[in-house]
């Protein structure tokens, strides 16, 4: 098991992560946040016109691919001032999901934001995703906040901050 992270700087690439968010949110959140907010959700933060603005925003989106099988994707936004990373979205297919995957693409996360000279990395997960929940726990991921967020259309995101400080020596 090798995981790649090849990172998403082509209309191409961002189409395919698109597909990949179409199907992991309707497979995945559905059952938790219903599929209306799923459809607005997918349209307002992972259609092709939001992706290529928040990669002109200083987003990073990563396929996630283990030789020529692409796993699922994942985007960062660093803070140059607080030296944090954001893993604003890390989303793999049902199919290969609890096979060591997530884990193996978190250390090379973990390594380009040490490369970043950066030592969080924190998150945004539903509180009602428990099993999302259990495996950044085991992730080495501690819950810091809680928080509810308006994302319009009578929307919100019902969250817990989770970050992991990592280890800056070389």
């Amino acid at each position: 098991m090798t995981v790649q992270l090849i990172n998403v700087n082509d209309e191409l690439a961002i189409t395919e992560v698109v597909a990949l968010a179409n199907t992991i949110w309707n497979e995945h959140f559905v059952a938790i946040i219903g599929q209306a907010q799923v459809d607005y959700m997918l349209a307002k933060f992972q259609s092709k016109s939001a992706i290529t603005e928040q990669l002109k925003q200083g987003y990073e989106y990563y396929l996630l691919k283990d030789s020529h099988t692409v796993l699922g994707y994942m985007a960062i936004v660093k803070n140059e001032t607080d030296k944090r990373v954001q893993l604003s979205k890390f989303y793999i297919l049902k199919t290969h999901r609890a096979k060591g995957y997530g884990s193996e693409a978190l250390r090379h996360l973990e390594q380009i934001v040490q490369d970043y000279k950066m030592s969080v990395i924190w998150l945004t997960v539903n509180k009602y995703n428990k099993n999302t929940l259990t495996s950044y726990q085991k992730m080495g991921f501690k819950q810091t906040d809680d928080w509810v967020s308006d994302i319009g259309n009578g929307y919100v995101m019902d969250d817990f901050v989770m970050e992991k400080h990592l280890d800056n020596r070389h």
